[in-house]
This record gives structure tokens, sequence and C-alpha cells, in this order.
């Protein structure tokens, strides 16, 4: 997709399986857009806001998603490799609902990755984060040793 206007806003749209590439799309605007299994690469959309989005399978990659604001989304199977994330907000970001088909077989939820993500900085409240892994350390470990 090659964006040549300086503002797109997508509303209620079905763009799955998308690619963007080599996309400068900053204050880009995508409200109730379907955008599952799509891939993000080598993309400046500092300030995007993704509302009401499907994002399940996403694959996110060389990207910068400065002051984002992410919204309602499902971000089921989510992949982020090295996304610039400063100032990113995710507000009422779920994960599917059981028996959605975002289950692993053993009853797991399909897991959101960041490989080579800067988070410095990064604040977490009022947040669910049982089974987050750093470095493939659960959370509750690391805790454990403060």
């Amino acid at each position: 997709m090659e964006l040549k206007k300086e503002k797109l806003a997508l509303q209620m749209a079905d763009i799955s399986g998308s690619t963007f590439d080599k996309v400068n799309a900053q204050a880009l605007i995508f409200d109730n857009v379907n955008l599952a299994g799509s891939k993000v690469n080598n993309a400046n959309m500092s300030g995007v806001s993704f509302s009401d989005v499907n994002l399940s399978e996403l694959k996110m990659s060389d990207a910068n998603l400065s002051g984002a604001r992410i919204e309602h989304a499902n971000m089921s199977h989510l992949v982020v490799d090295h996304v610039h994330l400063f100032g990113t907000e995710f507000t009422n970001v779920v994960l599917p609902q059981e028996g959605d088909g975002n289950y692993l077989p053993d009853g797991q939820y399909k897991p959101i990755v960041f490989r080579n993500c800067n988070l410095s900085n990064m604040e977490i409240i009022d947040c669910d984060i049982t089974g987050l892994k750093i470095n493939g350390i659960l959370i509750e470990e690391l805790l454990k040793g403060k």
C-alpha cells in the first residue's frame, strides 16, 4: 500500500492480510478496522491511533509507534520485533475470551511477543500481567528477587 495523503482515516474496514512496507504514515487513524494477519515492516507510524481494532496475528517489525494510542484491541498472537513504543498508550486492550479460537491446544492464550524492543520507562497500571515473561522468565519469578 502506498500512502500519498498527508492523513488517512480508515473506519469500519476489513483490510486483514494487508502489508504495510516502508510506510511513513504519521497520525494514521484505524477505527473499527480488521487488520488480522497483516504485516507492518519498516514503517514510521508515530501518533497512529488504533480504536476497536482486530490486531490478532499482526506481525510488526522495524517500526516506530511512538506516541501511538491502542484502545479496545484484540491483540492475540501479536508479534512485535524491533519496534519503538515510546509514549504508546494501551487502553482496554484485552486478549480474546475462551472458545473464540485464540487459544493454544493446552488452553493458554496465544502469546503477544515483543522481540528486540526498547520498553524502557514503560508503566503498567491496573493490568493483569500473570504469565508475562521477560527473556523467557516469568514476571512472578523476577519480582520474587526484589
